[in-house]
């Protein structure tokens, strides 16, 4: 699993230029996928040599009678009590203020990892002004400037040395991992209940790992599948139910231990902001994924309402437009059948291989019938293309100027890919690189553009 490491602290001292900092150049690619709906409090980092979740919080106010600064303190509370790291950020311009305090006086009842951290030490003499922190009583302080990248590299590697080392790998078993997800009320339970109903059911069901999830073991078709069920997406309550975005971190522990995640809509409300919010974190994830829409049974239909509805699907979830789509009713059980075939459809696509030679052929032949366009008036050159992973299929793309490639036409290598070797239900990688002398060792494809 995936450390969850939570930035907290007082408004305006900079959290989310150390969230941004901390992603890179993640962020722009995000950006830069059309469609992509996602709340930018979250993000799961890869960039370092061990990946972790990143939240980002509003602003804590201990002490405050302000209905929205209650509202952020209790994100911030919910964001700690996920997190397995807390980065607690104070403001050396501002100076150490009560505020300050009375949050070290509660983290100090934390069991779990905190890293003090002084922001906007832009130079000497606020380095030296930033002393006064630690009267906080503190063993050590991390002064930095995020917006500078000042310091910041040396607290990302004591941020790393916390983390658990990687377990030592072991072929991945030959078990496909289901994880679903979705808003509250959209059936999510019947659902899984149907799921659990095949013959030779319930090999045993093991107590989650994370909290609010549930793990069980059955077979369908003598092939084995582990459930994971999450109970969380939920509002937490009328008190803090401004937080519901917060209860996402319980999905995303579970998208990280999935192959292929159902997200789980309702007929009758339609794509929701929170329905996007979920399926963005499957995509940024890598995930295979199946749009299951339940409560098919109580919608009116004539010749065209699936058709109508598929349109809806794939206007809101633009990004996702290689998911399938299945209808079903949990409640009488109308085809839940076919999820657990379309879930074998995409974990085939999903760790498929395929040949150097077959890749590159289809490669060269979509850069030969359409260019890529001109970057800062230089002609775009390729070399060759390689597949590096699978789960998802990942590629790696040679060319003269890897920072240059537009979206759009990465979107067309991807479904030139698609279309090639029937890539139609999985999400893709693609990766740019420049040929490097060992790159261009003898032996290489020879370039094609």
């Amino acid at each position: 699993m995936k450390p969850l490491v939570a930035i907290v602290g007082r408004p305006n001292v900079g959290k989310s230029t150390l969230f941004n900092r901390l992603l890179g150049h993640r962020r722009a690619m995000v950006d830069d996928t059309p469609g992509v709906t996602r709340d930018r409090n979250y993000a799961a980092i890869n960039r370092f040599d061990k990946p972790f979740i990143l939240i980002d919080t509003g602003g804590f106010e201990p002490v405050t009678e302000d209905r929205l600064l209650q509202q952020m303190r209790e994100q911030s509370k919910l964001a700690m009590d996920e997190a397995d790291v807390i980065i607690f950020m104070m403001d050396a311009r501002t100076g150490l203020t009560p505020a300050d305090v009375d949050v070290a006086n509660m983290l100090r009842r934390v069991k779990k990892p905190v890293f003090y951290v002084v922001n906007k030490v832009d130079g000497d003499k606020l380095e030296n002004e930033s002393a006064e922190f630690y009267s906080l009583g503190v063993g050590e302080l991390h002064t930095i400037s995020a917006e500078h990248n000042r310091g910041v590299n040396d607290l990302v590697q004591d941020l790393l040395d916390v983390f658990p080392d990687a377990e030592p790998h072991e072929p991945r078993e030959e078990i496909t991992k289901i994880a679903v997800v979705g808003r509250p009320n959209v059936g999510k339970s019947s659902l899984v209940n149907h799921l659990l109903g095949f013959e030779r059911v319930v090999a045993n069901p093991l107590a989650g790992t994370t909290r609010d999830s549930v793990d069980t073991l059955f077979t369908c078709n003598r092939k084995p599948y582990l459930l994971i069920d999450t109970a969380g997406i939920r509002r937490k309550g009328k008190t803090t139910e401004k937080l519901e975005k917060y209860s996402v971190v319980d999905a995303l522990r579970s998208i990280e231990r999935a192959d292929v995640v159902l997200v789980v809509l309702s007929a009758e409300d339609g794509v929701t902001e929170q329905d996007e919010r979920i399926a963005g974190y499957v995509h940024e994830a890598g995930k295979g994924c199946v749009f299951v829409v339940n409560k098919w049974d109580v919608i009116e239909k004539g010749n065209a309402t699936m058709g109508i509805y598929v349109d809806k699907v794939r206007m809101g979830f633009k990004y996702l437009a290689y998911a399938p789509i299945v209808f079903v009713s949990a409640r009488s059980g109308q085809r839940v059948g076919k999820i657990v075939t379309t879930v074998d459809e995409v974990m085939e696509q999903y760790s498929r291989r395929v040949t150097t030679s077959e890749l590159n052929h289809v490669f060269s032949d979509a850069v030969e019938t359409h260019h890529a366009p001109l970057a800062h008036g230089r002609r775009v050159k390729f070399y060759f293309a390689t597949q590096v992973a699978t789960r998802p299929p990942a590629f790696v793309i040679f060319t003269n100027q890897p920072d240059s490639i537009h979206f759009s036409y990465e979107r067309y290598l991807s479904n030139r890919f698609r279309e090639a070797f029937g890539f139609d239900g999985t999400p893709l990688r693609l990766m740019f690189r420049g040929r490097d002398k060992e790159n261009a060792a003898p032996g290489r494809p020879r370039k094609t553009a």
